[in-house]
């Protein structure tokens, strides 16, 4: 199978909105979309029960792929559209569809009090688990969003895309994570905010086996480590910056949580980009807490990049 952006489709508003992003996303990279609509079996003894509505969810389990297809082929003339329903157990299909993706799109299952993600189980588990990038996108994101308001204040698609913002971890930057950022600015034509976060060392302790004797210790110099900082930052990025000369590269080394530091970036973003190590493991956590947070507030749609 051709490489494709794929999208999960259930009905939900933002599986709706996950697939109208995913069919904007392949149509700058010149991909074919792909929508995978799946539904889980009932159990024997429920499936030979009556349930009222069940002809009617067959019926919209048939019609939703083709319709789907058939408008987003309307809004966006040339774009190839394939349509698939599979049945099993999602975030089994989903990963396996993810082999054969340049990236997978997912909704949210809804905003917080935060006006973020709260996120679905199918959501996270295919976000821990799957080969390719995943992209969750919340209800209600429409193209607008994405782009910075016209000069009337208004909210326009034909405006400018808003930066990409990028979590990166200097102590290991990842080329995964790196290329996929810059890539996403690269085709938008927006800046890409790189932004690591850290936190300030803790004072020592006076009382540690490692002191003989009470003495007043040299301060911890934090003004001393942003300069440090944005310097590694600034060597981790250079070689990119060479790759992608047309991308306005934005580098932010700042004292703060990671996760609430991203938050507060991802008000003002198009795309949010943030790692995730490999795990081969099937069972346990698979999402660091800087994901978790991210997922959990953004209001912008989230790509979870796994890494090495």
């Amino acid at each position: 199978m051709p490489r494709t952006v794929t999208a999960g489709l259930d009905g939900s508003a933002e599986s709706r909105a996950a697939v109208e992003w995913a069919a904007r996303e392949a149509v700058l990279r010149g991909l074919p979309l792909r929508l995978v609509q799946v539904w889980e079996p009932l159990p024997d003894p429920l499936a030979q029960a009556p349930l009222l509505g069940a002809e009617a969810q067959q019926d919209w389990i048939e019609r939703a792929p083709d319709e789907s297809a058939e408008g987003l082929r309307l809004r966006h003339p040339g774009l190839e559209v394939i349509a698939e329903r599979r049945s099993g157990d999602p975030v089994d299909v989903l990963c396996e569809a993810a082999g054969t993706c340049e990236l997978l799109a997912l909704g949210s299952r809804g905003l917080g009090a935060l006006r973020g993600f709260v996120v679905g189980s199918v959501g996270l588990a295919v976000s821990g688990h799957a080969d390719c990038p995943v992209v969750l996108v919340r209800a209600g994101e429409q193209a607008p969003d994405e782009h910075r308001a016209d000069p009337t204040g208004i909210p326009s698609a034909a405006t400018p895309f808003r930066p990409v913002v990028l979590g990166l971890d200097i102590t290991a930057p990842d080329a995964a994570l790196l290329e996929f950022a810059f890539g996403a600015a690269a085709l938008r034509g927006a800046p890409l905010r790189v932004v690591y976060a850290w936190a300030p060392q803790p004072a020592p302790s006076y009382n540690s086996p490692g002191y003989a004797y009470e003495a007043e210790a040299p301060p911890v110099v934090e003004e001393a480590l942003e300069p440090r900082n944005a310097f590694m930052l600034g060597r981790a990025l250079e070689p990119w910056r060479e790759s992608f000369p047309d991308v306005d590269v934005i580098e932010a080394a700042v004292e703060g949580s990671a996760g609430s530091v991203l938050v507060d970036a991802s008000r003002e973003a198009c795309l949010v980009v943030v790692g995730r190590r490999v795990r081969t493991a099937r069972l346990g956590a698979h999402l660091g807490h800087v994901a978790h947070a991210v997922l959990h507030h953004s209001p912008a749609p989230v790509a979870v990049v796994p890494h090495a």
